[in-house]
């Protein structure tokens, strides 16, 4: 049976490839503010939670844009859809819900392929407070204090 595949999607840093890092364990993708750095699929094997499953970074999408390169981009990150058994769709909270998350949602929507949605970037408590960082019952440990 081969490994199930996870694809990471979304617009322009975003932090897919920080995510990717994350999930891999080590620095498979280059991160950096700037937009477009991640320009072709990165594939790695990760391990999570006892499954063991086959991640793709992608490039940020940018729906509209007639950019050749951007264009190109766009078409990388619809092979990983197309491949994927799942997509994480990535998005920012500090920014925001933009168009061009909509329209990458109609992309994914046309895929018909089981969709995460994760947001991305709401680590601030003193600005979200409780509406991201909910408070834990006292008998409970949050999820910061648990460790494997």
């Amino acid at each position: 049976m081969s490994k199930p595949i996870v694809a990471i999607v979304g617009r322009p840093n975003v932090g897919k490839s920080t995510l990717s890092n994350a999930l891999a364990g080590e620095r498979i993708s280059i991160v950096k503010d700037t937009p477009g750095i991640t320009r072709d699929r990165i594939y790695a094997t990760v391990s999570w939670l006892d499954t063991t499953f086959t991640l793709i970074d992608t490039g940020g999408i940018e729906p509209d844009s007639r950019d050749i390169i951007l264009s190109q981009m766009r078409e990388q990150a619809q092979i990983a859809i197309d491949t994927a058994d799942v997509i994480i769709f990535l998005v920012d909270g500090r920014s925001g819900m933009q168009d061009s998350d909509q329209k990458v949602a109609d992309m994914l929507r046309r895929s018909r392929k089981p969709v995460i949605l994760t947001v991305n970037k709401v680590d601030d408590q003193k600005k979200y407070g409780n509406d991201v960082h909910p408070q834990q019952p006292a008998n409970q440990p949050s999820a910061d204090c648990v460790r494997e």
